[in-house]
Protein backbone atom coordinates (compact mmCIF):
# COMPACT_ATOMS: atom_id res chain seq x y z
CA UNK A 1 0.00 0.00 0.00
CA UNK A 2 1.62 4.18 -0.53
CA UNK A 3 2.76 5.57 2.18
CA UNK A 4 0.01 8.41 2.76
CA UNK A 5 1.37 10.05 5.51
CA UNK A 6 1.81 14.02 4.82
CA UNK A 7 5.59 13.93 4.56
CA UNK A 8 5.37 11.15 1.96
CA UNK A 9 3.39 12.98 0.02
CA UNK A 10 4.78 16.24 -0.07
CA UNK A 11 7.85 14.68 -1.32
CA UNK A 12 5.89 12.13 -3.88
CA UNK A 13 4.29 15.25 -5.22
CA UNK A 14 6.81 18.11 -5.48
CA UNK A 15 8.67 16.07 -8.29
CA UNK A 16 5.79 13.73 -9.96
CA UNK A 17 2.34 13.84 -11.14
CA UNK A 18 -0.42 10.84 -11.25
CA UNK A 19 -3.25 11.04 -12.85
CA UNK A 20 -3.12 14.57 -13.55
CA UNK A 21 -6.39 16.46 -13.03
CA UNK A 22 -6.54 18.37 -16.32
CA UNK A 23 -5.98 17.92 -19.93
CA UNK A 24 -3.92 19.20 -22.45
CA UNK A 25 -3.96 23.00 -24.20
CA UNK A 26 -5.43 22.39 -27.52
CA UNK A 27 -8.75 20.84 -26.35
CA UNK A 28 -9.28 24.30 -24.81
CA UNK A 29 -8.50 26.04 -27.96
CA UNK A 30 -10.54 23.65 -29.96
CA UNK A 31 -13.74 24.99 -27.83
CA UNK A 32 -12.67 27.81 -27.86
CA UNK A 33 -12.60 28.35 -31.60
CA UNK A 34 -15.95 26.40 -32.08
CA UNK A 35 -17.60 29.42 -30.22
CA UNK A 36 -16.97 31.69 -33.82
CA UNK A 37 -19.62 30.93 -36.37
CA UNK A 38 -18.47 28.88 -39.70
CA UNK A 39 -15.16 28.15 -37.60
CA UNK A 40 -13.12 25.13 -38.41
CA UNK A 41 -11.03 24.31 -35.86
CA UNK A 42 -7.42 22.81 -37.00
CA UNK A 43 -4.51 21.12 -35.37
CA UNK A 44 -1.00 21.62 -36.68
CA UNK A 45 0.30 18.12 -35.36
CA UNK A 46 -0.16 14.60 -35.43
CA UNK A 47 -3.89 12.98 -36.67
CA UNK A 48 -4.05 11.08 -32.73
CA UNK A 49 -4.14 13.97 -31.29
CA UNK A 50 -6.69 15.75 -33.21
CA UNK A 51 -8.85 12.39 -32.89
CA UNK A 52 -8.25 12.25 -29.49
CA UNK A 53 -9.54 15.69 -28.66
CA UNK A 54 -12.62 15.64 -31.00
CA UNK A 55 -13.38 12.79 -29.23
CA UNK A 56 -13.32 14.05 -25.75
CA UNK A 57 -15.52 16.92 -26.01
CA UNK A 58 -17.71 15.12 -28.90
CA UNK A 59 -18.27 12.80 -25.25
CA UNK A 60 -19.00 15.75 -22.97
CA UNK A 61 -21.22 17.73 -25.51
CA UNK A 62 -22.73 14.33 -26.57
CA UNK A 63 -22.96 16.67 -29.96
CA UNK A 64 -20.24 16.09 -33.08
CA UNK A 65 -17.16 18.19 -33.00
CA UNK A 66 -15.75 19.08 -36.27
CA UNK A 67 -12.15 19.68 -36.44
CA UNK A 68 -8.99 19.67 -39.50
CA UNK A 69 -5.70 18.55 -38.74
CA UNK A 70 -1.97 18.54 -40.50
CA UNK A 71 -1.73 15.12 -40.44
CA UNK A 72 1.64 14.77 -38.82
CA UNK A 73 4.25 11.89 -40.47
CA UNK A 74 8.03 10.99 -40.11
CA UNK A 75 8.82 13.44 -42.44
CA UNK A 76 6.87 16.42 -41.40
CA UNK A 77 8.41 15.50 -38.14
CA UNK A 78 11.74 15.76 -38.94
CA UNK A 79 11.69 18.85 -41.83
CA UNK A 80 8.92 20.78 -40.30
CA UNK A 81 5.23 20.92 -40.87
CA UNK A 82 5.02 23.69 -43.15
CA UNK A 83 4.02 22.14 -46.42
CA UNK A 84 1.44 20.15 -44.48
CA UNK A 85 -0.06 23.35 -43.13
CA UNK A 86 0.22 24.81 -46.54
CA UNK A 87 -1.86 21.67 -48.13
CA UNK A 88 -4.73 21.78 -45.48
CA UNK A 89 -5.19 25.33 -45.57
CA UNK A 90 -6.01 24.57 -49.52
CA UNK A 91 -7.93 21.33 -48.32
CA UNK A 92 -10.33 22.90 -46.10
CA UNK A 93 -11.15 25.28 -47.85
CA UNK A 94 -11.93 23.57 -51.00
CA UNK A 95 -13.44 20.87 -49.29
CA UNK A 96 -15.21 22.06 -45.88
CA UNK A 97 -16.05 25.78 -47.31
CA UNK A 98 -15.32 27.65 -43.85
CA UNK A 99 -15.13 31.52 -43.30
CA UNK A 100 -12.81 30.81 -40.92
CA UNK A 101 -9.46 28.62 -40.06
CA UNK A 102 -8.46 29.05 -37.14
CA UNK A 103 -5.24 26.83 -36.08
CA UNK A 104 -3.62 25.86 -33.15
CA UNK A 105 -0.03 24.22 -32.84
CA UNK A 106 0.34 20.92 -30.32
CA UNK A 107 3.72 19.28 -28.61
CA UNK A 108 5.20 18.23 -31.87
CA UNK A 109 5.10 21.13 -34.04
CA UNK A 110 5.64 23.49 -31.15
CA UNK A 111 8.33 21.27 -30.09
CA UNK A 112 10.05 21.23 -34.31
CA UNK A 113 9.40 25.06 -34.19
CA UNK A 114 7.45 25.61 -37.01
CA UNK A 115 6.73 29.50 -37.51
CA UNK A 116 3.27 29.25 -37.90
CA UNK A 117 2.33 32.98 -38.92
CA UNK A 118 4.86 32.81 -41.35
CA UNK A 119 3.20 29.83 -42.87
CA UNK A 120 -0.13 31.23 -42.96
CA UNK A 121 1.27 34.26 -44.85
CA UNK A 122 2.65 32.02 -47.39
CA UNK A 123 -0.64 29.52 -47.67
CA UNK A 124 -3.37 30.18 -50.15
CA UNK A 125 -5.88 31.77 -48.47
CA UNK A 126 -8.91 32.43 -50.67
CA UNK A 127 -10.18 35.67 -50.84
CA UNK A 128 -12.77 36.80 -47.62
CA UNK A 129 -11.70 33.70 -46.18
CA UNK A 130 -9.71 33.86 -42.58
CA UNK A 131 -6.81 32.00 -41.29
CA UNK A 132 -5.69 32.72 -37.76
CA UNK A 133 -3.93 31.02 -35.04
CA UNK A 134 -3.12 30.17 -31.26
CA UNK A 135 0.16 28.90 -29.61
CA UNK A 136 -1.27 25.85 -27.41
CA UNK A 137 2.15 23.89 -26.60
CA UNK A 138 0.78 20.76 -24.87
CA UNK A 139 3.14 20.27 -22.35
CA UNK A 140 2.35 23.99 -20.51
CA UNK A 141 -0.40 24.57 -18.98
CA UNK A 142 -4.02 22.99 -19.46
CA UNK A 143 -6.89 23.09 -21.28
CA UNK A 144 -8.17 25.86 -19.79
CA UNK A 145 -4.70 27.69 -20.98
CA UNK A 146 -5.24 27.06 -24.32
CA UNK A 147 -8.33 28.38 -24.38
CA UNK A 148 -7.27 31.60 -22.75
CA UNK A 149 -4.97 31.47 -25.63
CA UNK A 150 -7.26 31.04 -28.41
CA UNK A 151 -9.82 33.64 -26.95
CA UNK A 152 -6.50 36.11 -27.13
CA UNK A 153 -5.56 35.27 -30.45
CA UNK A 154 -8.97 36.47 -31.45
CA UNK A 155 -9.01 40.08 -29.49
CA UNK A 156 -5.18 40.08 -31.54
CA UNK A 157 -6.53 39.16 -34.58
CA UNK A 158 -9.29 41.17 -35.34
CA UNK A 159 -10.39 43.57 -32.44
CA UNK A 160 -10.71 47.09 -34.13
CA UNK A 161 -11.39 50.50 -32.51
CA UNK A 162 -13.15 52.85 -35.46
CA UNK A 163 -15.17 54.86 -33.25
CA UNK A 164 -14.38 58.25 -31.81
CA UNK A 165 -16.65 57.40 -28.62
CA UNK A 166 -17.00 54.00 -27.02
CA UNK A 167 -20.74 52.33 -27.60
CA UNK A 168 -22.81 51.50 -24.74
CA UNK A 169 -22.09 48.12 -25.10
CA UNK A 170 -20.51 45.09 -23.15
CA UNK A 171 -17.53 42.27 -24.37
CA UNK A 172 -18.44 39.00 -22.21
CA UNK A 173 -15.50 36.43 -22.44
CA UNK A 174 -17.27 33.35 -20.87
CA UNK A 175 -14.49 31.16 -20.09
CA UNK A 176 -14.11 27.65 -20.48
CA UNK A 177 -18.19 27.00 -19.45
CA UNK A 178 -21.17 24.49 -21.15
CA UNK A 179 -22.67 26.04 -23.82
CA UNK A 180 -26.40 25.95 -21.25
CA UNK A 181 -23.89 28.29 -19.10
CA UNK A 182 -23.56 30.69 -21.71
CA UNK A 183 -27.26 31.04 -22.54
CA UNK A 184 -27.69 32.04 -18.92
CA UNK A 185 -25.10 34.65 -18.96
CA UNK A 186 -26.88 36.00 -22.32
CA UNK A 187 -30.57 35.91 -20.87
CA UNK A 188 -29.03 37.91 -17.57
CA UNK A 189 -27.53 40.33 -19.68
CA UNK A 190 -30.64 40.65 -21.93
CA UNK A 191 -32.22 40.84 -19.25
CA UNK A 192 -30.74 43.97 -18.44
CA UNK A 193 -31.60 45.91 -21.98
CA UNK A 194 -27.56 46.09 -22.20
CA UNK A 195 -26.38 45.35 -25.61
CA UNK A 196 -23.22 42.90 -25.98
CA UNK A 197 -21.24 40.75 -27.34
CA UNK A 198 -20.26 37.37 -25.67
CA UNK A 199 -17.08 35.71 -26.99
CA UNK A 200 -16.56 32.59 -27.59
CA UNK A 201 -20.17 32.04 -27.82
CA UNK A 202 -20.29 27.90 -28.60
CA UNK A 203 -24.18 28.43 -27.57
CA UNK A 204 -25.86 26.77 -30.89
CA UNK A 205 -22.60 24.89 -31.77
CA UNK A 206 -22.21 22.34 -29.63
CA UNK A 207 -25.90 22.02 -28.31
CA UNK A 208 -27.54 22.02 -31.42
CA UNK A 209 -30.85 20.85 -32.60
CA UNK A 210 -32.09 17.50 -34.54
CA UNK A 211 -33.11 18.68 -37.66
CA UNK A 212 -32.65 15.53 -39.50
CA UNK A 213 -30.22 17.14 -42.17
CA UNK A 214 -26.47 17.33 -41.14
CA UNK A 215 -25.04 20.83 -40.73
CA UNK A 216 -21.15 21.31 -40.80
CA UNK A 217 -21.75 24.97 -39.35
CA UNK A 218 -24.50 25.41 -37.00
CA UNK A 219 -26.02 28.76 -36.78
CA UNK A 220 -24.59 29.75 -33.20
CA UNK A 221 -21.47 31.03 -32.56
CA UNK A 222 -20.03 34.82 -32.67
CA UNK A 223 -19.23 36.43 -35.69
CA UNK A 224 -16.28 37.98 -37.65
CA UNK A 225 -18.21 41.04 -37.47
CA UNK A 226 -19.21 40.94 -34.01
CA UNK A 227 -15.68 40.07 -33.15
CA UNK A 228 -14.44 43.03 -35.09
CA UNK A 229 -16.65 45.39 -32.81
CA UNK A 230 -15.40 44.34 -29.97
CA UNK A 231 -13.16 46.94 -29.91
CA UNK A 232 -15.02 49.56 -30.03
CA UNK A 233 -17.25 48.51 -26.98
CA UNK A 234 -17.74 50.69 -23.16
CA UNK A 235 -16.68 47.36 -21.17
CA UNK A 236 -15.40 43.74 -21.18
CA UNK A 237 -16.16 41.81 -18.16
CA UNK A 238 -14.09 38.23 -17.85
CA UNK A 239 -15.69 35.81 -16.03
CA UNK A 240 -12.74 33.76 -15.17
CA UNK A 241 -9.09 34.75 -14.52
CA UNK A 242 -7.60 31.92 -15.95
CA UNK A 243 -9.19 31.24 -18.98
CA UNK A 244 -10.42 35.10 -19.73
CA UNK A 245 -8.35 37.73 -18.01
CA UNK A 246 -5.63 37.13 -20.63
CA UNK A 247 -8.11 38.21 -23.83
CA UNK A 248 -9.42 40.81 -21.35
CA UNK A 249 -6.21 42.82 -20.76
CA UNK A 250 -5.39 42.36 -24.50
CA UNK A 251 -8.21 43.81 -25.59
CA UNK A 252 -7.79 46.94 -22.95
CA UNK A 253 -4.16 47.59 -24.70
CA UNK A 254 -4.88 47.31 -28.09
CA UNK A 255 -8.54 49.19 -28.00
CA UNK A 256 -9.08 51.20 -24.57
CA UNK A 257 -11.94 49.13 -23.36
CA UNK A 258 -11.38 49.24 -19.75
CA UNK A 259 -11.66 45.55 -18.71
CA UNK A 260 -13.14 44.07 -15.50
CA UNK A 261 -12.64 40.61 -14.04
CA UNK A 262 -14.57 38.24 -11.94
CA UNK A 263 -15.38 35.09 -10.88
CA UNK A 264 -17.34 32.88 -12.62
CA UNK A 265 -20.98 33.66 -11.92
CA UNK A 266 -21.36 30.44 -10.12
CA UNK A 267 -23.14 31.31 -6.36
CA UNK A 268 -25.33 34.11 -5.13
CA UNK A 269 -22.24 36.24 -4.17
CA UNK A 270 -20.72 35.88 -7.82
CA UNK A 271 -24.03 36.68 -9.79
CA UNK A 272 -24.32 39.53 -7.47
CA UNK A 273 -21.19 40.65 -8.75
CA UNK A 274 -22.00 40.07 -11.99
CA UNK A 275 -25.10 41.64 -12.08
CA UNK A 276 -23.65 44.78 -10.22
CA UNK A 277 -20.53 45.38 -12.27
CA UNK A 278 -23.29 45.34 -15.30
CA UNK A 279 -25.51 47.80 -13.42
CA UNK A 280 -22.62 49.85 -11.98
CA UNK A 281 -21.00 50.22 -15.54
CA UNK A 282 -24.24 51.26 -17.37
CA UNK A 283 -26.44 52.80 -15.06
CA UNK A 284 -29.54 50.50 -15.32
CA UNK A 285 -32.04 48.73 -13.22
CA UNK A 286 -32.00 45.31 -12.23
CA UNK A 287 -35.07 44.03 -13.50
CA UNK A 288 -37.66 42.50 -11.23
CA UNK A 289 -37.18 38.69 -12.98
CA UNK A 290 -33.69 38.34 -11.57
CA UNK A 291 -34.86 40.06 -8.30
CA UNK A 292 -37.48 37.52 -7.76
CA UNK A 293 -34.71 34.26 -9.06
CA UNK A 294 -32.35 35.83 -6.22
CA UNK A 295 -35.41 36.07 -3.69
CA UNK A 296 -36.15 32.76 -4.77
CA UNK A 297 -32.25 31.32 -4.35
CA UNK A 298 -32.25 32.74 -1.06
CA UNK A 299 -35.23 31.49 0.20
CA UNK A 300 -34.13 27.46 -1.06
CA UNK A 301 -30.90 28.26 0.92
CA UNK A 302 -32.91 29.41 4.01
CA UNK A 303 -34.74 26.28 3.68
CA UNK A 304 -31.94 23.61 3.11
CA UNK A 305 -29.23 25.20 5.25
CA UNK A 306 -29.21 22.04 7.77
CA UNK A 307 -29.08 19.55 4.89
CA UNK A 308 -25.32 21.77 4.41
CA UNK A 309 -24.37 23.10 7.41
CA UNK A 310 -20.53 22.06 8.63
CA UNK A 311 -20.24 18.86 5.92
CA UNK A 312 -16.98 18.51 4.74
CA UNK A 313 -16.39 18.77 1.23
CA UNK A 314 -13.28 18.36 -1.48
CA UNK A 315 -13.76 20.39 -5.04
CA UNK A 316 -11.42 20.28 -7.57
CA UNK A 317 -11.38 21.02 -11.87
CA UNK A 318 -10.97 23.85 -13.60
CA UNK A 319 -9.37 26.57 -11.60
CA UNK A 320 -12.27 29.33 -12.10
CA UNK A 321 -15.16 27.16 -11.91
CA UNK A 322 -13.20 25.74 -8.07
CA UNK A 323 -12.88 28.82 -7.02
CA UNK A 324 -16.40 30.14 -7.42
CA UNK A 325 -17.79 27.01 -6.12
CA UNK A 326 -15.49 27.32 -3.41
CA UNK A 327 -17.64 30.81 -2.61
CA UNK A 328 -20.67 29.24 -2.87
CA UNK A 329 -19.86 25.88 -0.58
CA UNK A 330 -18.64 28.32 2.16
CA UNK A 331 -22.03 30.58 1.41
CA UNK A 332 -23.83 27.58 1.57
CA UNK A 333 -22.40 26.58 5.81
CA UNK A 334 -20.00 24.02 4.24
CA UNK A 335 -16.29 23.53 4.82
CA UNK A 336 -14.51 23.06 1.58
CA UNK A 337 -11.31 21.44 3.36
CA UNK A 338 -9.29 20.12 -0.07
CA UNK A 339 -9.56 21.80 -3.22
CA UNK A 340 -7.63 21.26 -6.05
CA UNK A 341 -6.82 22.34 -9.43
CA UNK A 342 -4.87 20.48 -12.44
CA UNK A 343 -3.86 23.75 -14.16
CA UNK A 344 -1.15 25.80 -12.93
CA UNK A 345 -1.97 28.82 -10.65
CA UNK A 346 0.99 30.87 -10.23
CA UNK A 347 0.25 34.84 -9.74
CA UNK A 348 -1.63 36.48 -12.59
CA UNK A 349 -1.32 39.68 -13.92
CA UNK A 350 -2.23 43.21 -12.55
CA UNK A 351 -1.14 41.74 -9.04
CA UNK A 352 -3.79 39.36 -8.68
CA UNK A 353 -2.70 36.33 -6.58
CA UNK A 354 -2.91 32.93 -8.06
CA UNK A 355 -5.29 29.95 -6.98
CA UNK A 356 -3.81 28.76 -4.10
CA UNK A 357 -3.67 32.85 -2.50
CA UNK A 358 -7.31 33.21 -3.60
CA UNK A 359 -8.44 30.15 -2.38
CA UNK A 360 -6.86 30.00 0.68
CA UNK A 361 -8.09 33.91 1.61
CA UNK A 362 -11.61 32.67 1.28
CA UNK A 363 -10.95 30.02 3.74
CA UNK A 364 -8.81 32.09 6.26
CA UNK A 365 -12.39 34.47 5.90
CA UNK A 366 -14.02 31.73 6.98
CA UNK A 367 -11.87 30.27 9.53
CA UNK A 368 -11.21 27.23 7.96
CA UNK A 369 -8.13 25.34 7.69
CA UNK A 370 -7.82 22.87 4.01
CA UNK A 371 -5.43 21.81 1.92
CA UNK A 372 -5.53 24.23 -1.42
CA UNK A 373 -3.27 23.58 -4.59
CA UNK A 374 -2.80 23.98 -8.21
CA UNK A 375 -1.50 21.89 -10.74
CA UNK A 376 -2.19 18.96 -8.49
CA UNK A 377 -3.27 15.47 -9.46
CA UNK A 378 -6.17 13.18 -8.20
CA UNK A 379 -3.50 10.73 -6.58
CA UNK A 380 -2.88 13.79 -4.28
CA UNK A 381 -6.79 14.59 -3.90
CA UNK A 382 -7.71 10.76 -2.78
CA UNK A 383 -4.45 10.64 0.23
CA UNK A 384 -5.85 13.96 1.49
CA UNK A 385 -9.52 12.23 1.47
CA UNK A 386 -8.06 8.91 3.49
CA UNK A 387 -6.25 11.07 5.78
CA UNK A 388 -8.89 13.73 6.40
CA UNK A 389 -12.72 12.02 5.12
CA UNK A 390 -15.00 14.43 3.67
CA UNK A 391 -18.68 14.14 3.32
CA UNK A 392 -19.17 15.34 -0.06
CA UNK A 393 -16.74 15.00 -3.46
CA UNK A 394 -17.31 17.24 -6.22
CA UNK A 395 -15.72 17.71 -9.63
CA UNK A 396 -15.58 16.00 -12.75
CA UNK A 397 -15.96 12.21 -14.38
CA UNK A 398 -12.97 11.23 -13.35
CA UNK A 399 -13.51 11.73 -9.45
CA UNK A 400 -16.05 8.90 -9.52
CA UNK A 401 -13.30 6.49 -8.80
CA UNK A 402 -12.60 8.46 -5.67
CA UNK A 403 -16.40 8.49 -4.76
CA UNK A 404 -16.54 4.69 -5.46
CA UNK A 405 -13.56 3.61 -3.47
CA UNK A 406 -13.61 5.85 -0.12
CA UNK A 407 -18.04 5.42 -0.52
CA UNK A 408 -18.51 9.03 -0.83
CA UNK A 409 -21.23 11.11 -2.64
CA UNK A 410 -20.08 12.74 -5.82
CA UNK A 411 -21.78 15.68 -7.83
CA UNK A 412 -20.46 15.89 -11.21
CA UNK A 413 -19.27 19.59 -12.14
CA UNK A 414 -17.18 20.68 -15.01
CA UNK A 415 -14.95 19.45 -17.74
CA UNK A 416 -15.33 16.25 -18.73
CA UNK A 417 -18.28 14.56 -17.96
CA UNK A 418 -18.70 11.70 -20.37
CA UNK A 419 -20.35 9.32 -17.92
CA UNK A 420 -23.67 11.39 -17.92
CA UNK A 421 -25.73 13.33 -20.60
CA UNK A 422 -27.82 16.80 -20.70
CA UNK A 423 -25.52 18.54 -18.02
CA UNK A 424 -24.21 21.03 -20.78
CA UNK A 425 -27.88 22.23 -21.80
CA UNK A 426 -28.58 22.89 -18.18
CA UNK A 427 -26.83 25.90 -16.48
CA UNK A 428 -25.39 26.19 -12.49
CA UNK A 429 -24.02 30.11 -12.97
CA UNK A 430 -26.63 32.43 -12.35
CA UNK A 431 -29.38 32.48 -9.83
CA UNK A 432 -31.13 29.51 -11.38
CA UNK A 433 -27.79 27.60 -11.79
CA UNK A 434 -27.42 28.08 -7.97
CA UNK A 435 -30.61 26.49 -7.37
CA UNK A 436 -29.61 23.67 -9.46
CA UNK A 437 -26.24 23.08 -7.78
CA UNK A 438 -28.31 23.19 -4.22
CA UNK A 439 -30.64 20.25 -6.00
CA UNK A 440 -27.87 18.23 -6.79
CA UNK A 441 -26.05 18.46 -3.88
CA UNK A 442 -29.19 17.93 -1.10
CA UNK A 443 -29.89 15.65 -3.50
CA UNK A 444 -26.22 13.29 -3.34
CA UNK A 445 -26.40 14.00 0.53
CA UNK A 446 -29.62 12.60 1.17
CA UNK A 447 -29.35 9.55 -0.74
CA UNK A 448 -26.53 8.38 1.21
CA UNK A 449 -28.29 9.27 4.67
CA UNK A 450 -31.20 7.49 2.91
CA UNK A 451 -29.09 4.30 1.79
CA UNK A 452 -27.81 4.90 5.83
CA UNK A 453 -31.15 4.43 7.45
CA UNK A 454 -32.15 1.31 4.97
CA UNK A 455 -28.72 -0.43 6.36
CA UNK A 456 -29.52 0.29 9.97
CA UNK A 457 -33.08 -0.79 9.04
CA UNK A 458 -32.23 -3.76 7.69
CA UNK A 459 -29.31 -4.42 10.62
CA UNK A 460 -32.68 -3.87 13.24
CA UNK A 461 -34.45 -6.36 11.30
CA UNK A 462 -31.52 -8.81 11.32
Amino acid sequence: MLDATPKKLAERTSGSMINPAKTCQPIGAMYAALGIHRCLPHSHGSQGCCSYHRMHLTRHFRDPVMASTSSFTEGASVFGGGANLKTAIKNVFEIYDPDIMAVHTTCLSETIGDDVPTIIRQAEVPEGKVVFHANTPSYQGSHITGFSNMTKAMVTYFAESQLAEKEERVNIIPGFINPGDMREIKRITAAMQIPFTLFPDTSGVVDSPMTGSFQMYPRGGVTLPELKKTGDAKLTIALGRFASSDAAETLEKKCKVRAATLRTPIGIKATDAFVMALRGAFAVEVPRELEEERGQLVDIMTDTHFHFHGKRVAVFGDPDIVAAMTEFLLSLGMKPIHVLTGTPGGALGSGMAGFEGEVKEMLSAAGISGNVKSAGDLFTLHQWIKNEPVDLLIGNTYGKFIAKAEDIPFVRLGFPVLDRSVHSYLPVVGYRGAMRLIEMISGALLDRQDRDAADEDFELVM
